[in-house]
């Protein structure tokens, strides 16, 4: 089974991400499509296991092994927990429901760590255009702001929202450079302390519920298996 296979006919959920879900899309911006699939049992039964996972067939189009999702939110990677919260869901079957029904289990306190370290990644990047080039690319430095938001949002409410609303055109003012890299610069250091404040007192629980996500998976796993020509 080739991995353009996989997508087209074991995918269970996939959804729009970036700047359309965020509600920061303008009249040029992409179309991102994320998708999760599950690799039918019996393929990890042989020595050559399926792909994690795989990118295309689409443009813009990337997908996750099931298994692969759900480790990577256990871990509150950013990218993979905002795909269980996009406004704009293309599909879910039975399982994919199931999958955002349990999206409150992958939440934690793991998410100041994890959004905190995705950013000052890309902090860094942005510091080097502004060495190098005298300013950044805005357009990432508006999607860091929108990333410290959301982390400082999730912190205080316990709720993860990708929507960015009465924020959109203050956003796109730094996507467009009409906000000064000093601005940013400050705006950033008043998120992450915002972030660090609210991270000992937030109502996340400490951990994920990784049982219950290790439940789903099994009986995923099992279905599959049962339902895999003998």
């Amino acid at each position: 089974m080739t991995p353009e296979e996989l997508v087209a006919d074991h995918t269970v959920y996939s959804c729009v991400m970036g700047s359309r879900a965020f509600g920061l899309a303008t009249e040029d911006s992409d179309t991102d499509v994320r998708g999760i699939y599950l690799a039918p049992t019996p393929l990890f039964w042989r020595f050559d296991k399926p792909p994690t996972h795989v990118e295309g067939p689409a443009d813009e189009q990337f997908s996750w092994e099931l298994e692969r999702f759900c480790d990577l939110a256990l871990h509150s990677n950013p990218n993979v927990l905002e795909c269980l919260h996009s406004p704009l869901v293309q599909y879910a079957d039975e399982t994919g429901r199931e999958l955002l029904a349990l999206r409150g289990a992958f939440l934690s306190r793991r998410a100041y760590a994890s959004f905190a370290r995705y950013a000052l990644g890309q902090r860094k990047k942005l510091d080097a255009d502004v060495r190098t080039h005298g300013a950044p690319r805005w357009k990432h430095a508006m999607h860091l702001l929108r990333l410290l938001t959301s982390c400082r949002d999730l912190l205080r409410t316990g709720e993860l929202t990708i929507e960015v609303g009465a924020g959109r055109e203050r956003l796109l003012a730094v996507k467009r450079g009409e906000v000064t890299w000093h601005e940013v610069e400050s705006w950033v250091v008043r998120l992450a302390t915002e972030s660090e404040e609210a991270a000992p007192a937030s109502p996340l629980p400490a951990e994920p519920d990784r049982a219950r996500v290790a439940d789903f998976l099994y009986r995923a796993r099992r279905e599959s298996a049962l339902k895999a020509p003998a």
